[in-house]
């Protein structure tokens, strides 16, 4: 997250273009998304990506290098531009009718934020197969290198977090679980990297953590047992705090939407702190530019002592804020499989002599 701040303030070499960096611009133009990827040590070339827009004329298809730097693009009499900063969709792609307003089309564009999302997925297909291979090949012999630092981590949120708290149900939603574990570490990973295929904010974007947290919501209340619903809606405390006024069943039900919802705002802030945190470190030595050279320097040395510091704290940030979202999802997915006195009875109850297998072959 360092380089593109560099790239884009180093075109301001004199003090007193400096002097007219918007640190706030600068700021959230670098942790939203863009319609292409950053080359390193030159701002203005991106690697293009493809745009998809469904206009009021229709299909459109094309590079998002057509409209890189504030041009407009005529595809078959359709004109389309990336809205300036004085239109109320800044930053988004808009189709310029004929009497000069602009219509925002819809927009499914392969945005970096998309195509990082890709990438991670691939590397986590790849993880699978790769671990999935070694086995099929060689048998129960430990893998190495690379194949067994995923199998440890693999063993690590099995053995230690999602089989402990679920039990006998682990084997159903492990695969959900560890999936989310290793797609948000490889995405906080990529969005430390500076360069292709890094540099994308995705944790550090809301939609995406909503995204994970609702499928941690229906994973929760699909399967949820006959036990989980009677304990929202009629649960065991005196009746007066569930009748004539559902005291209790509304504050319970109102749990069942503020567990997702703390999922999703802790993920995203705590990334999205972290990235900010490295580009205002590295936009220090820019803003203290105006000072002179004596304070240039000693501003840089610290901003980069800082933010390097920062960026390998960012590591295991990373590594934490994948374990923890795993963790509370585990958590809030057993909550859902929680069973009644006398399932736990049933479950835990011995067999019988009169049905035991032993006695039954004899």
């Amino acid at each position: 997250m360092v380089s593109p701040v560099v790239m884009h303030a180093s075109s301001s070499e004199s003090h007193e273009e400096a002097g007219k960096i918007d640190p706030k611009e600068i700021i959230f133009e670098h942790l939203g998304d863009g319609y292409g990827w950053e080359v390193p040590f030159n701002h203005h070339v991106r690697i293009p990506l493809p745009v998809i827009l469904i206009g009021k004329d229709g299909f459109h298809c094309f590079l998002s290098s057509r409209i890189d730097h504030g041009q407009e693009y005529n595809d078959g009499g359709a004109i389309f531009k990336i809205a300036g900063k004085d239109s109320k969709y800044k930053g988004k792609i808009v189709q310029v009718m004929e009497d000069g307003s602009e219509y925002k089309p819809w927009d499914i564009s392969i945005t970096k934020n998309v195509c990082a999302l890709f990438i991670a997925i691939l590397l986590l297909l790849w993880s699978v197969w790769d671990v999935a291979r070694w086995y099929k090949r060689n048998g129960n012999k430990a893998p190495r290198k690379i194949t067994g630092a995923i199998e440890a981590l693999i063993a690590f949120i099995y053995d230690g977090v999602i089989k402990p708290t679920l039990g006998d149900r682990s084997r159903k939603f492990a695969p959900f679980l560890l999936t989310v574990f290793f797609l948000i570490l490889y995405l906080n990973l990529l969005g430390l990297l500076v360069i292709f295929p890094g540099g994308a904010n995705v944790t550090g974007n809301i939609a995406v953590t909503l995204v994970l947290s609702i499928f941690t919501f229906l994973a929760t209340n699909l399967f949820g047992t006959k036990h989980y619903w009677k304990e929202i809606f009629w649960p065991d405390v005196p009746l007066w705090l569930k009748f004539p006024i559902p005291i209790m069943p509304l504050i319970e039900l109102f749990g069942v939407f503020t567990k997702p919802a703390a999922l999703t705002v802790r993920l995203f802030a705590n990334m999205l702190g972290g990235h900010m945190i490295v580009i205002v470190l590295t936009l220090l030595i820019f803003i203290f530019a105006v000072m002179g050279p004596a304070v240039t320097g000693g501003a840089s040395v610290v901003s980069v002592l800082f933010s390097v510091f920062m960026i390998l704290i960012d590591v295991l940030v990373s590594f934490i804020q994948a374990y923890v979202f795993t963790m509370l999802s585990t958590l809030f997915i057993s909550f859902g499989q929680e069973r009644g006195h006398d399932e736990h009875h049933k479950a835990d109850e011995p067999q019988s002599a009169s049905t035991s297998p032993a006695l039954t072959n004899k």
